[in-house]
C-alpha cells in the first residue's frame, strides 16, 4: 500500500494529537491533585503549583516521549534539557496565572482556573513537543 507523504504526515498528527490529550489528561490530573492538595493542606498557591506540574512533567516526559511522540531512538538528554526548558517557560505562565486568580477571587476559583490555563499551555506545549522537543 504506497501512502502519500501527506496523508502519512496526517494519520502522524492525528495519532500524535490523540495521544497527547490522554496522556495530557492523565498529567493533568496528576498536577490539578498534587496542587490543589498541597495548597488545600496550607502551602502557597504558587508554590503547590509548581510541585503539582514538576510531579506530572516527570510522568508526562515519559509517557509522550515513549508513545506520543516515540521514534526509533530512546529518551536521551537532548529531549530532557529540551524538555525542561519549555517546562520552565510554561510553568513562570501557568503559576503567574493562577496565582493571579488565587490572588484576585480566592483559592477556590484558583482550582477551578487551573485546568483552563493549563489547557490553553497544552496546545502550546503540543506543538513545542512535536517540532522541538521529541523530534
Amino acid at each position: 500500500m504506497v501512502v502519500a507523504a501527506g496523508s502519512w504526515q496526517a494519520m502522524t498528527l492525528a495519532r500524535q494529537s490523540w495521544l497527547f490529550l490522554l496522556m495530557g489528561f492523565l498529567q493533568w490530573i496528576l498536577d490539578w491533585l498534587v496542587t490543589v492538595g498541597l495548597s488545600h493542606a496550607g502551602m502557597s498557591l504558587e508554590i503547590a503549583n509548581v510541585c503539582g506540574r514538576l510531579i506530572g512533567a516527570m510522568f508526562g516526559f515519559w509517557l509522550n516521549g515513549t508513545f506520543t511522540f516515540s521514534s526509533s531512538r530512546p529518551l536521551g538528554r537532548q529531549q530532557l534539557l529540551r524538555f525542561a526548558l519549555a517546562w520552565a517557560a510554561l510553568t513562570v505562565i501557568s503559576t503567574w496565572g493562577v496565582g493571579y486568580v488565587g490572588r484576585s477571587v480566592g483559592l477556590e476559583a484558583a482550582w477551578l482556573a487551573k485546568p483552563l490555563i493549563e489547557a490553553v499551555l497544552a496546545v502550546i506545549s503540543f506543538f513545542i513537543s512535536r517540532h522541538w522537543i521529541y523530534r
